[in-house]
Formats: C-alpha cells, sequence, structure tokens
C-alpha cells in the first residue's frame, strides 16, 4: 500500500511546494489504478439520495470537490485535543468524529475530498491516510491531506479557514469542478450533499448556507441566518467575541420589505461556485482569513446570491465536553435517539483495525456498546461506550461512561521491568475500580481500588497535574494518563 501522509508546518525550499503536490499525484494515481481492479466501489444507492437526478448539470463525483477541516476551536473539547485536533477525537467505541464527514461525502458520491489540517494534525492526518488512500473512490477519487506548509510567498500558519483555502487554491483547482463544498470535520450529522447540491444548482446562487432549521446556540463563528420567503439571506448575524455584527443583505429592497423572514443557525457549511471561491479569496478580500466571519458577510454585502438550505436531521457540533459525552451517550439508546450508526443504507466509515473479537469472562454488560479487541474480566458495565482493545479487572463497575480504549496490548513483563513513574500500573482498568459518569481518554492507566465518580458533585474543576479534570459534572482522564491505586476522583 502506497501511504501519503503529510505533516506540518515545514519550511520548504522553493521547489518543495511543487515536489509535494507531484508526490501527492503519482501516490493517488497509483492507488486509484489499484482500487480501479482489486477493491469494491464505495458509491451505493441509498435513500437518502435524490429520488430525480441532475440530468441538467455534471453528475456530482465529476463537479464538486470538498474540503474539510478537522480543527475547531483550541479549547473547546479540551483536554480531549491535547495532543489532536477535534475531528480525530475517538467516537462512538471505532470511530473518529470526522469519518462522520467523510462518509456523508462518500454516500453522497463526492469523491474528491480535500483535508486541510494545521493544529494537532498528526492523529487526523495518520488516520485520513491509512483509512480513506485507495478505497475504491473511483476513477479520479481520493481523500487528500494538505497539511499547513511554507513556501517564498507564505512564511507563517494558515491564519484561518479563508486564508488556508486562498493558499491552497493552486492544488484545489487541480480537477474542473463547478463548485467546492467547505465543511468542518468534527461536526457529527448525516445529510446527503447531493440534494444541496441540485437546490444550489436550481437556484443559481452563487454561495448556499446550509443551516438548521431553527436556531439555536452554537459555535460562535457560524452564525445566524435572517432569511426570507424565497430563502435568499437577507442578514448575516455573527458572534463575535468582542461584539455582535449584522451584515444586511444588498442584493433587493425585496428582502426588507418581505416580512416572513425566518433565523436560522449557520452549520458551518457553505457550498460556493468555483470561479466565486476565487473571486472572493483573491479579488474581493485578499486579506479575510476566516470564511464564515469575514468572506460570507462580505459576499453578502456586495450584493452576491446567498441562498439558505435548511437541514432539519440531527447535528451536534460538538461545542462543549456535556455535547460530546451526550452525543456517545445517545448511541447506545437506540436508532432513534441522536446519530444513527447502524443506518445500513449510509453506512459510516473508518479505518479497519483487524483486531480479535472481545473477550468477556463473567461480565454483566447491560445497555451498552463495546468496540472489537476488548478484555473484560468479571465486571458490571452498565450504559457505557467501551472503546477498542479496553482491558477491564474484576469487580470493576463502569456505569454511564466513555471509555475510549486502547492502542497496544501491554505485556505483563514490561510492566514488572519498567522504572517509569505511573508504568507500574498497566493501561486500562484495575480491579474493584468504580467509574461513573466519566470519559476516561485512550492509554489511561487507571489502578486498582479507584473511585472515579465526582462524589462531591463539582461542576468545575482543573487538576490536569493530577491526571483529569471536571467539565460539566463529567470527569475526564487525560489521555496516558495515571491514576494511582485508591484514588478517589
Amino acid at each position: 500500500m502506497v501511504m501519503l501522509q503529510l505533516s506540518g508546518p515545514i519550511p520548504v525550499n522553493p521547489q518543495a511546494k511543487f515536489s509535494i503536490l507531484e508526490l501527492a499525484h503519482s501516490s493517488r494515481k497509483y492507488l486509484t489504478t489499484l482500487s480501479s481492479f482489486s477493491l469494491p466501489s464505495l458509491f451505493i444507492s441509498n435513500s437518502h439520495q435524490p429520488q430525480h437526478p441532475i440530468s441538467s448539470f455534471s453528475p456530482v463525483n465529476q463537479s464538486v470537490a470538498a474540503i474539510v477541516f478537522g480543527d475547531g476551536s483550541e479549547s473547546r473539547l479540551y483536554p480531549l485535543t491535547k495532543r489532536r485536533s477535534e475531528g480525530a477525537i475517538p467516537l462512538g467505541a471505532k470511530y473518529r468524529i470526522v469519518d462522520a464527514v467523510i462518509s456523508n461525502c462518500i454516500n453522497s458520491n463526492i469523491n474528491k475530498i480535500y483535508a486541510l489540517t494545521q493544529y494537532n494534525s498528526t492523529y487526523l492526518n495518520s488516520h485520513l491516510s491509512r483509512a480513506y488512500s485507495g478505497l475504491g473512490l473511483g476513477k479520479d477519487g481520493f481523500v487528500e491531506v494538505i497539511a499547513a506548509y511554507q513556501s517564498l510567498e507564505d512564511q507563517g500558519w494558515f491564519k484561518g479557514t479563508a486564508d488556508a483555502i486562498r493558499r491552497c487554491l493552486w492544488v484545489l483547482e487541480e480537477y474542473q469542478v463547478s463548485e467546492f463544498l467547505v465543511l468542518p470535520g468534527h461536526h457529527l450529522y448525516r445529510m446527503d450533499y447531493q440534494k444541496l447540491v441540485e437546490v444550489h444548482r436550481r437556484s443559481e446562487a452563487d454561495i448556499t448556507i446550509v443551516a438548521l432549521n431553527s436556531t439555536r446556540d452554537q459555535d460562535p463563528g457560524f452564525g445566524t441566518l435572517k432569511v426570507n420567503s424565497l430563502n435568499e439571506v437577507a442578514e448575516f448575524h455573527v458572534k463575535s467575541e468582542r461584539e455582535p455584527m449584522i451584515v444586511p443583505s444588498a442584493q433587493s429592497s425585496q428582502a426588507f420589505n418581505d416580512n416572513a423572514y425566518r433565523k436560522l443557525s449557520s452549520m458551518g457549511i457553505y457550498l460556493v461556485n468555483r470561479d466565486i471561491m476565487t473571486k472572493l479569496l483573491n479579488e474581493y478580500f485578499p486579506q479575510a482569513n476566516e470564511f464564515g466571519t469575514e468572506v460570507i458577510p462580505g459576499a453578502i454585502s456586495i450584493g452576491m446570491k446567498v441562498q439558505a438550505y435548511a437541514f432539519d436531521g440531527y447535528w451536534e457540533d460538538m461545542s462543549s465536553i456535556a455535547a460530546f459525552y451526550q452525543a456517545n451517550m445517545e448511541c447506545i439508546k437506540g436508532l432513534n435517539m441522536g446519530y444513527n450508526f447502524y443506518d445500513k443504507d449510509a453506512p459510516l466509515y473508518t479505518m479497519p483495525r483487524y483486531l480479535p473479537p472481545s473477550t468477556i469472562i463473567d461480565a454483566v454488560i447491560t445497555d451498552c456498546v463495546v468496540g472489537d479487541g476488548c478484555i473484560l474480566n468479571r465486571c458490571k458495565i452498565k450504559g457505557t461506550v467501551v472503546g477498542m482493545m479496553t482491558t477491564i479487572g474484576e469487580k470493576a463497575i463502569i456505569e454511564d461512561s466513555v471509555i475510549m480504549g486502547s492502542d497496544i496490548y501491554q505485556q505483563k513483563d514490561y510492566i514488572q521491568r519498567s522504572s517509569k513513574e505511573g508504568m507500574a500500573i498497566p493501561i486500562g482498568i484495575g480491579d474493584q475500580t468504580h467509574i461513573k459518569k466519566a470519559i476516561i481518554d485512550k492509554n489511561a492507566r487507571i489502578g486498582r481500588n479507584v473511585m472515579i465518580i465526582n462524589k462531591d458533585n463539582v461542576q468545575e474543576s482543573n487538576r490536569e497535574a493530577n491526571g483529569y479534570i471536571i467539565s460539566g459534572g463529567i470527569v475526564v482522564v487525560l489521555e496516558s494518563a495515571a491514576i494511582p491505586d485508591g484514588s478517589i476522583l
């Protein structure tokens, strides 16, 4: 298998910018040839696709390229984002958050997918490269990681989503696509983007913004739309840390005389015509750094046709530890609650692990989701997401928690020989430990007779030096943290 993994930012010489692209091209051509005869196609017919094809336009898989951002806010899911970006956070026992967005693209027959990454991108770059390279995405299909880089023209980091797209246009414009679909990679939802493309084309819009069919509090960078009866965006209200900004539409006076306004919350998803994207970033707003808070309001202000596309399905933007915890809990409760991980018509893809089945010895397990490769010894587990390769000791009790699992099986002789602090505690959850309403990050070492139950009902506490924090009443044990025997959290 040929694996392309770009990490950054790395200073490069004037020729390096093109050598990176050439490497990507050669890798992609090899994988395309391989997938054409040895791998099944992931294009499927499902109930989420439009009943009537778009006959007057090019097929979506030939004319739309997705731009996925794996980086969200640096702090809202901390400490889960201490070593990884939001898109790379484990979810639902075996997935990563970014898998939901990539799977939406695949299930919508969008097979040109660029992932623009920067902060804490190592895990995300590795996952995307290993999970989606050569998956049978068609003749020209790919998932390509473009990590932040430096060149003679651009010496620094990406300054925001608009700056990142502008600096990568030389790669993004390689194929003659008609539209760019800009997607946050850290949200959990299921959507058929083909329906969005159809509405966008039939309305002859320059930009279409996907919004919830209601208003709610979410990422302040996305903003609130004021939409008239024609689904035109009359105002775009951006909540910022300093003060709110309202951008009126310059399209027509009809928008302001129309009383049938609706307010919708933007989801941060934008479908933009290719030529419009280039003009916005290079001609009209060459200094803009953020797409949602600068470019979109600017496009409205100069009179471009900006439409809204209302979405009424489940959507979670992972705006807090509590929201992430709830999304995991809902995947346990049944098919009608939250995100459906079991939709056979629009499957959720991820990296195959080739792990053995879980071993369960005299354990009592109720209302749980258990990943592959776990070793559960005479324990009681209720209402919990148990990630891959989790080891739980005898007489342990786990309730209403998210256990992210482990990356390795640890050898007992290594534990005994190791002299590092905390290494004497094996990866996993020790005997007679009680955990309730907690998130245990990957490769954590929880000793014996530990109580992680937040007995004092603390809502917020930073004990990072001790290997955990409390956020919204939920105890979060850090990745690779060691909690000594007998500890009470």
